[in-house]
């Protein structure tokens, strides 16, 4: 019995060793952070510790082995001169990027993420998640690609006069235009195409995703979306966009919202919300902006049993590799741009367990190499001017 107990934690103590060394010499490239909106609105700098406040902050992002990290630059469609915004958030980024130069620094090119991981830096990307935020302005984009962006989401969850959105096609609400890309809308998509600056077609509507598919020569990026016929929200990809990304040799990255992962999750998520109506009403009247943090240190339990499991990732993942090939899949978290990430992914230091639930699920370290960030690379690579 001694003899068979110890061949078990040998046995499991190489497995350990194995998905912790697959981990650490893959290249793990998350495509959809929002660390810089939420340290904006709260007063965090990136750079500090952040355990217990956020997703995300500069030490645990090494600590889970992020080595390719866009940042979300974001705003919605009320803020006023969105283009504005965003070049604060970048400036934020880029401050960052200067006080931490040793372990950090601007990628805005394959090239310079290459050099970055030679350099064992983190390679900080720049993503534009809006369309709305180049305020119908060419040459904004031009801008915002000298700045370092690496891809644009031609919508957010708001249409803009020349790409309507998920949100907005679903509900039928565009009265005032045509669903899809206008002339306007593709004469962007090819000006991204001479950029080098990847077409993001998270948040975009039906319309707008086959009119962009059809106008793109570059390969497409879906920077933090799931799988419809798992969890059909009007966020996430049904089947023939799958297999039009495919053909079109983009990549899916997954996004970590239990509310996209899971069909059942707004059925529990309202039930929890009215049980604790009136405490929540009573906090956001003194401080709304800490409702979210006060309720996860008061009802932890009952939020736990609210968020995904922690297989529904992977799921998904599955879905899209057994529909269409390994090549088309990745991760964007959206860490810090959501509030209920699936049990067990609480932050960045626990992407390890990525790569441990892969191994169990059956997958060979040459996937496993795509899927933490290869796919992405070669998306990246393929968009280069």
């Amino acid at each position: 019995m001694k003899y068979l107990l110890c061949l078990l934690f040998l046995f499991r103590f190489a497995y350990a060793q194995s998905y912790q060394k697959i981990h650490e010499k893959a290249v793990l490239a998350d495509t959809h952070n929002d660390i810089i909106s939420t340290c904006i609105e709260k007063g965090y700098s990136f750079d500090e510790n952040l355990a217990g406040k956020t997703h995300s902050d500069l030490a645990r992002m090494k600590t889970g082995g992020v080595d390719v990290q866009v940042f979300s630059i974001w705003c919605d469609g009320k803020q006023p001169q969105p283009f504005a915004w965003a070049n604060r958030e970048i400036d934020t980024l880029y401050a960052w990027v200067a006080r931490n130069s040793s372990s950090m620094m601007i990628a805005k090119t394959y090239g310079d993420v290459k050099k970055a991981l030679k350099q064992h830096k983190l390679a900080a990307m720049i993503g534009v998640e809006g369309g709305h935020m180049i305020e119908d302005d060419i040459q904004k984009l031009d801008s915002l690609r000298k700045r370092g962006t690496c891809y644009m989401t031609l919508t957010w969850n708001n249409s803009n006069p020349w790409a309507t959105s998920a949100m907005e096609e679903i509900t039928d609400s565009l009265v005032h235009q045509p669903k899809g890309l206008s002339e306007k809308g593709k004469q962007i998509v090819r000006r991204m195409n001479e950029l080098g600056m990847m077409v993001d077609l998270s948040h975009v509507g039906e319309q707008t995703f086959k009119d962009a598919i059809s106008v793109t020569t570059k390969p497409v990026l879906i920077s933090h979306s799931c799988v419809y016929n798992l969890c059909p929200v009007f966020r996430n990809l049904k089947d023939d966009q799958i297999k039009a990304l495919a053909k079109n040799g983009g990549v899916i990255q997954l996004n970590f919202f239990s509310g996209f992962l899971d069909s059942s999750f707004q059925r529990k998520y309202n039930a929890f919300i009215a049980l604790h109506k009136n405490e929540i009403d009573s906090i956001k009247s003194v401080n709304p902006n800490s409702v979210d943090s006060i309720l996860d240190k008061r009802y932890a339990t009952e939020i736990e049993k609210i968020k995904a499991p922690f297989s529904l990732l992977f799921d998904h993942l599955d879905y899209i590799v057994k529909l269409v090939g390994i090549d088309y899949v990745g991760l964007g978290s959206d860490f810090d741009g959501i509030s209920l990430p699936p049990q067990q992914l609480n932050n960045v230091t626990t992407y390890p367990l990525i790569t441990k639930e892969l191994i169990a699920r059956g997958y060979s370290k040459k996937d496993i190499k795509k899927i933490l960030g290869g796919n992405f690379l070669r998306v990246l690579k393929a968009n280069a001017r």
